[in-house]
């Protein structure tokens, strides 16, 4: 009754700080920097180039920077025996209270953007370290070329190439014929992964014989590599594409003087903001076990001393790996997917079009992330991470519970409440500070009102307030009108969620609330 009652007060002081513009102004920004605060700022003096600091490791940034010196982990059992604690038991997923299939379709967009492991060499990554759209835009000056339009006709200036497929526009096709060859104004971009698995040695990024016509012809071009993983993820990418040739047609009316080149780059302008703006407010809002809600203001980042340039760390690129998310059987409009064949695959997505899509994923609860929660098919995934953990030499799970501002665990019980767990950690580890980083990120119980466990969420949180709004379109002397125009600026303010960007580009859209947060879900009443 008293948690109930505490829980009731705290749900109407989070409706009383959102209902006033000031006030929730400020309790995002001071939320913002205490949570950033908790860590060391950057620059890191370390990355997985060496084990000590050098010119090369403080510059060379296709090499993860690490929030920990390197360290030999004090107990690592055989990959095998550790993949235990991911391997889901009889009795089928546990699904999330909280979150829909939408959170992990847009963790999984936003971190394939810019957490990009080489798929060659595991301590080196092949990011531009800044939330820059590159699934969308490409990662280079070579690939965008290749995804614009570049027309100078009315009507078409500003554009991203793109296709009509039953009155709806999508993304062209990369193997428009279905036979293995590329279509040549595609050659610029990276080659397709054609597995969201990373295997050893990696697998070959071309189509392997396992690939029909059917789904190669369903390959988008797109500038992220892995765009193509899951129809999910295709939907995303397809949304934005959507949302950028409708604010370039938006501009081109207001602005009947401007090249083709000016059209496009004060669209994508606007396009990383926008997509900046989502990331907090929706997607880390769905993190956040507070009972009200956070902000995207630039002006947090102005003058604060977190303020530095972004370099993407090797901690981070691991604990994105929420596989567990990910329900066995992805319920389709029209169809039951098994997650194994959900894969590679756009026919879903074009068969029913963008708002069944997003519908599907909205509709259904997503699994909930821990441990022992990863299905068959992805647990190859879970022992290449922690592989590559090792690989990485990163420090123990403690020494990060540590660097982040949390007690070190002194017993399995302070990591875990579930005794399954707490006995498989015993005996792998025999002692909490012999835990690796990863399957103990794992391992924790998640925090109440939050689909993350404790350590998770912090790290999360850090780094990406610390990515997100420290990017240049964000800065002081950058964001305004200038580079965005009036209209520009004021859409990036109006906008706040998925939602928003699937009521702007989705004909037809039927009754499912696009959200991340299962309607059924209440802060006073979560489990």
């Amino acid at each position: 009754m008293a948690d109930w009652l505490t829980r009731t007060l705290l749900s109407a002081a989070g409706a009383v700080i959102n209902g006033w513009s000031w006030l929730s102004g400020e309790a995002s920004a001071t939320v913002v920097n205490q949570i950033v605060g908790s860590t060391r700022n950057r620059p890191h003096p370390w990355s997985t180039l060496s084990d000590y600091t050098s010119w090369d490791s403080l510059t060379d940034r296709t090499f993860f920077a690490r929030h920990l010196p390197a360290a030999t982990a004090p107990r690592m059992p055989p990959v095998e025996q550790v993949q235990v604690m991911f391997r889901r038991p009889p009795g089928g997923q546990r699904t999330s209270s909280k979150s829909t299939c939408l959170f992990p379709a847009f963790a999984q967009y936003l971190t394939d953007g810019f957490i990009r492991t080489n798929p060659v060499d595991p301590r080196r990554t092949t990011t531009n370290h800044e939330i820059d759209l590159c699934t969308l835009y490409g990662r280079n000056r070579t690939q965008t070329l290749a995804l614009r339009l570049l027309s100078q006709d009315d009507g078409r200036r500003g554009r991203l190439k793109s296709q009509m497929i039953a009155d709806e526009e999508f993304p062209p096709f990369l193997y428009p014929n279905g036979d293995r060859i590329a279509d040549p104004q595609f050659d610029a971009l990276d080659p397709t992964l054609f597995s969201h698995a990373q295997t050893t040695p990696p697998q070959a990024p071309y189509p392997p014989a396992t690939m029909t016509p059917e789904k190669l012809a369903t390959i988008f071009a797109v500038g992220g590599d892995r765009v193509n993983s899951t129809p999910f993820s295709a939907m995303v990418n397809t949304l934005l594409m959507r949302e950028h040739n409708r604010i370039a047609r938006q501009l081109e009316i207001q602005n009947p003087g401007w090249d083709d080149e000016r059209l496009f780059q004060t669209t994508r302008n606007i396009m990383i903001p926008i997509f900046i703006k989502i990331v907090v407010e929706d997607y880390i809002n769905h993190i956040t076990p507070m009972p009200f809600s956070l902000h995207a203001d630039p002006a947090v980042a102005w003058t604060a001393n977190w303020n530095r340039p972004n370099w993407i760390a090797a901690e981070f690129s691991l604990l994105y790996r929420w596989h567990s998310l990910m329900p066995d059987t992805i319920i389709w409009t029209d169809a039951q997917i098994a997650l194994a064949d959900f894969t590679t695959d756009n026919r879903p997505l074009l068969r029913t079009g963008l708002d069944a899509a997003f519908s599907a994923a909205a509709r259904q609860p997503a699994g909930e992330l821990g441990a022992q929660n990863t299905g068959d098919s992805l647990l190859p995934v879970e022992i290449f991470a922690v592989s590559q953990a090792r690989l990485n030499r990163l420090d123990t799970y403690n020494h990060y519970r540590v660097q982040f501002g949390m007690p070190a665990a002194r017993s399995f019980a302070d990591i875990t409440h579930n005794p399954d767990v707490a006995n498989l950690l015993e005996s792998l580890y025999e002692t909490p500070d012999n835990v690796e980083f990863y399957p103990g990120l794992f391992a924790e119980d998640r925090v109440q009102d939050s689909p993350l466990p404790g350590l998770m969420m912090r790290m999360v949180a850090v780094d990406a307030f610390s990515q997100a709004l420290t990017n240049p379109l964000l800065s002081e002397h950058v964001f305004n009108a200038s580079t965005f125009t009036t209209w520009g600026l004021n859409l990036i303010g109006a906008t706040h969620s998925v939602a928003d960007l699937v009521a702007r580009n989705v004909p037809r859209r039927g009754e499912t609330p696009i959200v991340m947060t299962q309607p059924t879900w209440s802060y006073v009443n979560t489990p």
